[in-house]
């Protein structure tokens, strides 16, 4: 099944049926939204990614506790501008705290709450703060207020992302509505820096963790900004059934129709978090065909995307093509450089055996503009896969040389 941009609709994380959430300014960080919350109306079937970091948050060791002795979840509370993260045995006890506080308020079992942060690594939450903010925002929760938590969960992120499709499903209509925060630290092994995402649909537990594992690999798997893989990394689905289809379990043509659509929104999102990379003024998408594996096509397009030469090139609207050949060389595939071609949208600039054939002023107006694909054909297979990154600028050391402060 197909699903395109027809089927988009408002409301991000509380676009399905259920779902409310809010963003509200605690005093985390500086005069910014920085607590948010999404709740369900009822239990919802959890699944959920982490990041593969071995420095890992303490909300993420939460919630791999919570995760482990239950597969619900009724809500989900989130901070900025602090990761708790390498804080210890202090930061585990803010974390429960967290959930603690958001279950008491929302009067929630403790073991359906699960927390997240992302920020500065290595600082104490201020927890009076914190606690306070929850307390708060628990009696503001409202259809309404997607933008409101999507805005309160970003960090360096300029502007917030959502997305969402309502699609038919049988005799019924699901959706599956998300959002995300990411701009620098970003180069995720299993998740996006922060994403969360909720659907209506009837689905079973490990059908749905089948589901986000393939569309995680498929979207938020394939972006890079700077290489960084965060502590904080996390992907969340909760499903509550609302529509109350027929159960969807894997390996059913109904699985892959929720496949579609979750990977829609999954890809969409990820997108996003390419575009605001920090400091970045170019979405960039990196697509590696003639591949003999999907997997090397892959691979390939990762060097290339993660190559700070090939980056900054691209942000000078140089046509450096020598720079993404010697990117897939070191890429760790197996190919026979002399068959590869390489082009800027339409415009080739590189044959095989080594044919140049770049005319310099068309390539730089092709990489004068905000949107530029990259093509690499390896000439070796069918296998074929899509990267995105974006360019690397001055501004992308401003941010991070006082991120801090």
């Amino acid at each position: 099944m197909e699903i395109d941009a027809s089927q988009e609709c408002a409301g991000g994380v509380t676009a399905a049926q259920g779902f409310t959430a809010g963003g509200v300014y605690c005093g985390i960080r500086k005069a910014k939204k920085d607590i948010a919350i999404v709740q369900s109306a009822k239990p919802a079937v959890v699944a959920g990614v982490f990041t593969l970091n071995k420095v890992i948050a303490a909300p993420l060791l939460v919630d791999k506790i919570q995760l482990k002795n239950s597969n619900v979840c009724s809500a989900v509370v989130v901070n900025s501008g602090n990761a708790n993260a390498c804080t210890g045995e202090q930061g585990m006890k803010d974390a429960w705290m967290m959930v603690d506080t958001t279950a008491d308020a929302l009067h929630l079992p403790r073991e359906q709450v699960m927390v997240s942060s992302t920020g500065v690594i290595g600082q104490y939450l201020p927890m009076e703060n914190v606690v306070s903010g929850i307390r708060d925002l628990s009696t503001k929760l409202s259809v309404d207020g997607n933008k409101d938590a999507a805005e309160a969960i970003m960090t360096t992120d300029i502007f917030p992302k959502q997305c969402a499709v309502r699609v038919p499903f049988g005799t019924s209509v699901i959706t599956i509505g998300g959002m995300a925060k990411g701009s620098g630290m970003i180069a995720p092994n299993m998740a996006t820096m922060l994403a969360f995402v909720t659907t209506d649909a009837v689905i079973a537990p490990s059908a749905l963790q089948a589901a986000l594992r393939i569309a995680n690999n498929h979207s938020f798997n394939r972006i890079t900004v700077d290489g960084d893989m965060s502590t904080n990394d996390m992907l969340l689905v909760l499903a509550n059934g609302l529509t109350k289809n027929e159960e969807i379990r894997e390996k059913t043509p109904a699985f892959q129709q929720f496949l579609a659509a979750l990977e829609y929104v999954l890809i969409k999102l990820a997108k996003m978090i390419a575009r605001d990379g920090e400091g970045a003024t170019k979405f960039i998408e990196i697509v590696v065909s003639g591949a003999r594996t999907e997997d090397e096509a892959v691979q390939a397009a990762r060097a290339v995307a993660n190559s700070n030469l090939v980056k900054t090139a691209l942000h000078g609207a140089d046509a450096n093509w020598g720079r993404i050949l010697a990117a897939v060389g070191y890429s760790g595939i197996d190919f026979d450089p002399a068959k590869i071609s390489i082009g800027f949208d339409d415009l080739l600039v590189l044959k095989p055996n080594y044919e140049i054939v770049l005319d310099e002023e068309k390539a730089k107006t092709k990489l004068s503009q905000e949107n530029i694909t990259v093509l690499i054909n390896l000439h070796q297979g069918s296998a074929e896969a899509c990267f995105w990154t974006c360019d690397l600028t001055k501004e992308y050391i401003h941010i991070n040389a006082s991120y801090r402060s």
